[in-house]
């Protein structure tokens, strides 16, 4: 078995190819810049840019399974090529955002529904994961605190349920590495649902210093983030926070079916990141 994992730079991707590594699995990492990747001794790399059809043949050769990140512009010609070139499994990463009853109308759910619904299409046998917010969107705060000292928040009472990453790539592995529970689709969340500030607060126990926020309007927040996202996604952000306010997300125990152990929870992400809030603002760290 040859299993090729595109996204391979992501956090999800690299830990799902030290796992399938680790396990003996033949393994070939893909990224549109195979040169920045690191992966273990022995893994091969390959250039595959998902919005890029001519890069799918070599990167898909004797492959006959997929980890397959979901980039729209481009799926129906990979999934002609995978069924081409033989792979038998394909393993999806979409979005809990899929599941939105508005989903098409949502720029950044739309886009994930659309690769689910090609790939439903498709005669490859797929399995689907539709994790909800990964705990590495906290980074973004990071960075949010080191450009202006505190962060905006329009829905300060808006709730998630951070999911740590390592959670998602082993729960690709299993479905990856053992053949019953392929076939299906997973909402995977984390242990518990929480809202933008009950985040910040365990930030701060495990770094040690203060994350300050500023609870602003839609529209500021929109107006500040222009230069980094196109207006349709920040819509797309605001209106899920929005619904999300003040109301708790549903949870499931899809991680622990999957790997056999409880989701991870967010405060072990933090603690084990810690050190990358604390290296951006070593002066914060030391009050």
């Amino acid at each position: 078995m040859t299993v090729l994992v595109t996204g391979s730079r992501g956090k999800v991707g690299s830990t799902l190819i030290a796992l399938l590594h680790g396990a003996g699995a033949d393994v070939r990492a893909a990224s549109a810049a195979p040169e920045k990747l690191r992966p273990p001794a022995g893994v091969d790399t390959v250039h595959c840019a998902l919005d890029d059809p001519a890069t799918f043949p070599a990167a898909l050769d004797s492959v006959t399974s997929v980890f397959l990140y979901a980039e729209p512009s481009q799926t129906g010609a990979f999934l002609d090529e995978a069924r081409a070139a033989g792979v038998e499994h394909i393993v999806l990463l979409s979005s809990s955002s899929a599941l939105d009853p508005d989903a098409a109308d949502n720029p950044i759910a739309a886009s994930h529904l659309a690769v689910e619904q090609a790939v439903a299409a498709s005669p490859i046998e797929t399995s689907v994961l539709q994790p909800g917010a990964f705990a590495g969107n906290a980074f973004q705060w990071r960075w949010a605190l080191e450009s202006a000292g505190a962060i905006d928040l329009p829905y300060p009472g808006s709730y998630s349920d951070p999911i740590h990453e390592r959670d998602i790539a082993e729960a690709a592995f299993a479905l990856l590495a053992r053949p019953e529970p392929r076939g299906r689709t997973y909402h995977l969340t984390g242990p518990e649902s929480l809202t933008f500030t009950e985040q910040l607060a365990i930030l701060e126990r495990a770094v040690g210093g203060p994350f300050p926020f500023n609870a602003v309007t839609r529209e500021a927040w929109k107006a500040s983030m222009a230069g980094h996202m196109p207006s349709a996604f920040a819509d797309g952000l605001l209106d899920y926070w929005a619904s999300t306010d003040g109301s708790p997300t549903p949870l499931t125990h899809a991680v622990e079916e999957l790997t056999g152990h409880p989701a991870r929870t967010f405060a072990q992400w933090a603690t084990e990141n810690a050190d990358a809030f604390r290296t951006a603002w070593p002066a914060r760290a030391a009050r």
